[in-house]
């Protein structure tokens, strides 16, 4: 059959159901079935689909999503983020809205640890956001700087994301993409702290100012701790002592000591944050064994040579055509989940990307960091969605604070689209390609 006309049915029945309130992973796989099914006989069709599903999640690499998951829950419940805000709050006390500057640093230090940005997100704001209420801060400049930042633990490692991402790119270096995070990670933490200063100035918002030298050094021994998990974690992934799987066995160890040692966590609490942890690993990984078919059917019926001559026909500009490739992605971010986005767009832009001299390792940068600001976007950005429910204020009433925000990430996500050394630059100087 005609590609045109499988790719129409694969994208018309994908569209219906999810318009229809249908599960996105079932409705990836009815799709993958519809659309198959105009190639391939029914028998062979639902076969290779249930084969295809099956060998999608038989991954060694893939067992760290659960781990990681798990750990990010006990920091969310075990007393960890307390620490951190304490910690944040010592290099920008000087700077005006020095709480909205601490929920920012917070966050790109929670998402370093626990690689989540829903996670980050709710344990920073459900921290500091009290307080910066009772200091008089807008709630929706509150809110948008903690929905802004959120997304870094995407980007900063370790994260789940690249995980998926190399997976899905045919096993690329998990070690090399944590290290290209760093800095695209940072500059978007930067990028937000910029904003919320320039915004913080005009409004003449207090500092905190200098703690004094004794509780500086007191906070920063309680959080000591919780920083070595950074170290323990990603330098045992890197040096090559342990894998990416068994260094989210090592964190989820980590975390549950130091939940111990806290006393923030009890047998009862546990156990719902295994079964919470559980569940969530379940959607992830059925998404991930979903898309896993619908990519054997793009492959099979040649959709994403077709997407690939398409694009590449409207310029022989490399920079035009990654320019477009951002659009697209970033316009697919705010309406599908990071997971799926990932599973289905890389198989179709990767060879795009890397036919115009861009590394796998770059764009896996530059894809996350679309999948961030589709993260803080609606109608599905559930950043959005975890940071308007703490301060129990509308979506409406944060989207113009969140506005300047998305401008200047957008532009960040441009230079490290244009600017390689930026996603490269550490992986180079560590030997790592």
């Amino acid at each position: 059959m005609n590609i045109a006309v499988v790719a129409v049915i694969m994208f018309v029945v994908f569209a219906a159901l999810l318009f229809l309130g249908c599960p996105i992973s079932v409705t990836i796989v009815i799709a993958s079935i519809a659309a198959g099914i105009s190639s391939l006989s029914w028998d062979q069709i639902t076969f290779i689909t249930m084969q295809k599903m099956n060998s999608g999640v038989e991954s060694f690499s893939l067992l760290a999503i659960p781990l990681f998951i798990l750990a990010g829950n006990i920091m969310n419940n075990g007393g960890i983020a307390k620490r951190l805000v304490d910690f944040a709050k010592l290099f920008v006390g000087w700077i005006p809205g020095s709480l909205a500057q601490a929920n920012i640093v917070g966050n790109m230090l929670f998402g370093a640890l626990s690689g989540s940005s829903v996670a980050a997100a709710s344990a920073m704001g459900g921290c500091i956001y009290p307080i910066q209420k009772e200091e008089g801060y807008d709630p929706a400049f509150a809110t948008a700087a903690n929905i802004a930042s959120a997304p870094t633990g995407l980007l900063i490692p370790p994260t789940s994301a690249f995980i998926v991402y190399s997976t899905v790119a045919g096993g690329v270096s998990i070690s090399t993409l944590f290290m290209a995070g760093y800095i695209p990670g940072i500059l978007m933490g930067l990028g937000s702290m910029v904003v919320a200063f320039v915004y913080a100035k005009k409004h003449k918002y207090p500092t905190t100012g200098w703690v004094g030298m004794k509780e500086a050094v007191r906070v920063t021994f309680r959080a000591i701790p919780s920083l070595l998990l950074i170290i323990i974690v990603i330098g045992g992934i890197v040096s090559g002592i342990f894998t990416a799987t068994e260094g989210a066995g090592i964190c989820v160890l980590y975390c549950l000591i130091l939940s111990i040692c806290y006393k923030s966590i009890n047998v009862n609490s546990f156990m719902k944050i295994l079964v919470s942890s559980a569940c969530t690993s379940g959607i992830i990984l059925f998404l991930i064994s979903a898309s896993s078919a619908m990519s054997f059917v793009m492959a099979y019926s040649g959709i994403p040579a077709v997407i690939s001559d398409a694009l590449l026909s409207v310029s022989s500009n490399k920079y035009v055509i990654f320019f477009l490739m951002n659009v697209i992605l970033m316009i697919v971010g705010m309406f599908m989940d990071i997971t799926p986005a990932i599973l289905i767009f890389t198989p179709i832009f990767l060879p795009i990307a890397q036919s115009l001299g861009m590394t796998d390792i770059q764009f896996g940068v530059m894809l996350i960091f679309n999948m961030c600001l589709g993260n803080m976007t609606p109608p599905v950005g559930s950043v959005l969605f975890v940071g308007c429910g703490i301060s129990k204020i509308s979506i409406e009433a944060v989207a113009k604070r969140l506005l300047p925000y998305f401008v200047v990430l957008f532009l960040l996500l441009l230079a490290v689209t244009y600017i390689p050394v930026l996603s490269l630059g550490i992986p180079s100087l560590m030997g790592l390609i």
